[in-house]
């Protein structure tokens, strides 16, 4: 009885030394504070966009409306936020991680340099569930229709780092589609794969459908780009601009590598999760989280989302977030086919 007495004593003493304001009085915790949304990408991209889509009704829901502001920590698809905000940031609910897929794929797969656990982090939501991808080539390339594309050798694919989600959907569309002997040329920023594409040194790229057509809808009309295959979200959507391209289920010869495709639909199902290190207080995590479920009830964030990403904004709850991440396929076989589209070396034989 003792032990549990002084534990109890412990508890509040922390609590109060933490979070002095919301133990000893009526004013609202995050009155006067400062919440830094770390977003693991650079400015400009698809998730910086989502996240100032948010930013006004997040704050409009939280009690004492704090300022927020975003902290660009790009590296590692996403991964370098979350091991910030899992290892380096205080548990006090001002310093929040907003990644993409990154988060799951990263210790599903054990790639090297995950320093964090999946089922200790906490989830407040995520403004989108998955996103269409699509493979795309430039026009100069003439590669036009599937048997070009798959007769042209040592085809070069763009993408950011290996282990992306860009560099792994890249590699599935040119292991299912059938490309000779590609070639992945990482170690662009997003926007850079696009000139990198303009300017004729790299041939192809994979991205999330909505960016694609959000930074290239002038030259998409134009017709400088060949849209070869898709990849539909986890709900079977396909972006309305490319509903009459092949989904990359069609090239699939087996249901081995259908798993495969769906794999990757499902580690974007929470497209863009906001994430809260172990061991903040549930008191502060319940006011975030209804915080994000109301913003995410507000119709004006759904205007402002669809003004910024030009897309319908389908949100998660932190609950259903955290669901998703429970129920994770793992089937080994599978795993280590997927590990190998995210891995540098060369695709498999099929």
């Amino acid at each position: 009885m003792k032990s549990v007495s002084v534990r109890v004593v412990v508890a509040a003493v922390v609590s109060v030394w933490l979070f002095p304001s919301y133990s000893l009085s009526q004013t609202p915790y995050y009155h006067g504070k400062n919440i830094t949304i770390v977003r693991g990408g650079e400015p400009g991209g698809s998730g910086d966009m989502q996240a100032r889509a948010l930013i006004p009704y997040l704050k409009k829901y939280i009690p004492g409306e704090p300022t927020i502001i975003i902290e660009n920590m790009p590296g590692a698809a996403g991964m370098k936020a979350v091991n910030h905000i899992y290892s380096s940031a205080r548990p006090d609910g001002l310093r929040i991680a907003a990644v993409g897929a990154g988060l799951v794929v990263g210790p599903i797969l054990g790639l090297v340099g995950v320093k964090y656990d999946l089922d200790k982090l906490i989830y407040l939501g995520s403004t989108e569930t998955g996103d269409p991808y699509v493979f795309y080539t430039r026009k100069e390339a003439g590669l036009d229709s599937l048997e070009k594309l798959r007769a042209a050798s040592g085809l070069r694919i763009g993408a950011q780092t290996v282990g992306h989600p860009n560099y792994v959907s890249g590699r599935m569309f040119a292991y299912l589609i059938g490309l000779k002997e590609p070639k992945f040329v990482v170690g662009y920023g997003g926007l850079e794969i696009d000139v990198a594409l303009s300017r004729g040194e790299v041939d192809a790229r994979a991205n999330t459908s909505d960016t694609v057509w959000r930074r290239n809808s002038e030259a998409m009309e134009k017709g400088a780009f060949h849209i070869q295959a898709t990849i539909t979200n986890p709900k079977g959507k396909f972006h309305p601009r490319f509903a009459n391209v092949p989904d990359l289920d069609s090239f699939a010869r087996n249901d081995k590598e259908r798993q495969l495709v769906n794999l990757f639909r499902t580690f974007l199902y929470p497209r863009w999760p906001y994430v809260l290190p172990p061991g903040t207080p549930g008191e502060i995590v319940k006011i975030l989280r209804t915080a994000m479920a109301k913003a995410f009830h507000d119709p004006e964030f759904h205007k402002e989302f669809k003004k910024l990403m030009a897309s319908e904004a389908s949100p998660l709850t932190g609950e259903a977030v955290e669901t998703a991440i429970r129920a994770l396929p793992r089937d080994p076989e599978i795993v280590g086919l997927y590990k190998k589209m995210a891995d540098h070396g060369p695709l498999p034989p099929r």
